[in-house]
């Protein structure tokens, strides 16, 4: 019985696993594992360009009699015949300005547009703090993955003794790198990470530090919370992703969304989806996933009633003519270029 629900959980992560990897075909990045068309503002996969080419020729060249009468030419014909077509097709070229030049650089930019110049692109467009937060994860895990047995380096994890004793005070902050082992578990996480976070930093384009001050609360309660309730803080950044999976959904309730192109819910349930997800591969109850969704509701509603606000020195810096903060705002202002009307 067990081995049978092993291999049950296996072909569905093989499975959802194909389904990101469809989506990130077709998709910007980030492709999004939950997604909206124009009717349900949904970050769908696409299937990819299609194309298709045909030759119209003229009626002359396959109008042959019935019953075969007539069906021997002679070869004077033929080549007259062929050299009318091809004068026909050339002053057809001529009259569109078209030459083999064109047709060759059309190829060269199709074979140009595949999948991972899709995906470099779709990174270069990502927000700075989502790609800075996600290359740290990606270098930490993979220092794990080839030094230390593919665990995540124990230097970085939540520890309060030698936080504290020896001064490792990065400690509370590289935990969140954490999405687990290198393996279908991360992927899916970085996906997830890179969906929603880049999302809300976007949303965020032109007060980007209303953004910071959400992950800096996620942040600070997870710790906290959890220490307080003596729970182990294994994947804070797994857990940071259900936190900001559950934001997303009350920015856009009402919102159907198409859950791995197997069937549609409401965006407030995506959250609960994640949860039933992660019990589904891991095999037990993801309390701190649910303590995520929690300290998720408690920012919106502090948000939503002012309670939490940026405090003003970080708008003063943000604003300032400092050399960090100058670059910022430039590459804010490049994601906001997105949102302005043309």
């Amino acid at each position: 019985m067990k081995s049978r629900s092993d291999t049950t959980i296996t072909w569905a992560a093989l499975f959802l696993l194909s389904a990101i990897v469809r989506a990130t075909h077709a998709s910007i990045p980030f492709s999004l594992p939950v997604v909206a068309n124009a009717k349900r503002a949904s970050f769908a996969s696409r299937s990819p360009l299609s194309l298709t080419t045909g030759v119209t020729f003229p009626l002359s060249r396959i109008n042959i009699p019935r019953g075969g009468a007539a069906s021997v030419y002679s070869d004077d014909e033929d080549e007259s015949s062929d050299e009318d077509f091809d004068e026909d097709f050339d002053d057809d070229e001529d009259m569109f300005g078209l030459d083999d030049a064109d047709f060759d650089a059309d190829d060269d930019d199709f074979a140009e547009d595949n999948t991972l110049d899709r995906m470099l692109d779709a990174w270069k467009k990502t927000p700075p703090f989502t790609k800075t937060y996600l290359s740290a994860s990606i270098a930490a895990t993979m220092i794990g993955y080839l030094f230390n047995g593919n665990q995540f380096p124990s230097i970085f994890l939540l520890e309060w003794k030698p936080t504290l004793t020896q001064l490792q005070l990065w400690r509370p902050f590289t935990a969140f790198l954490n999405f687990g082992p290198m393996g279908l578990g991360f992927i899916m996480t970085g996906h997830f990470v890179w969906t929603y976070m880049s999302t809300l930093e976007r949303l965020n384009h032109d007060r980007p530090y209303d953004f910071w001050v959400m992950i800096v609360f996620g942040c600070a309660s997870m710790v906290a919370g959890y220490s307080f309730l003596q729970l182990p803080p294994r994947f804070l950044g797994h857990n940071l992703s259900t936190f900001l999976v559950y934001i997303w959904s009350r920015y856009h309730e009402g919102l159907e969304v198409n859950m791995f192109e197997l069937f549609n819910t409401r965006a407030e349930m995506l959250p609960w989806f994640f949860l039933a997800q992660t019990f589904l591969l891991e095999g037990e109850f993801p309390v701190l996933d649910l303590l995520g969704i929690v300290f998720g509701h408690i920012y919106h509603h502090c948000k939503t009633t002012n309670i939490l606000r940026t405090p003003q020195f970080i708008i003063d810096w943000y604003n300032s003519d400092g050399r960090f903060s100058t670059v910022l705002r430039k590459q804010y202002k490049a994601i906001s270029s997105d949102f302005e009307l043309q």
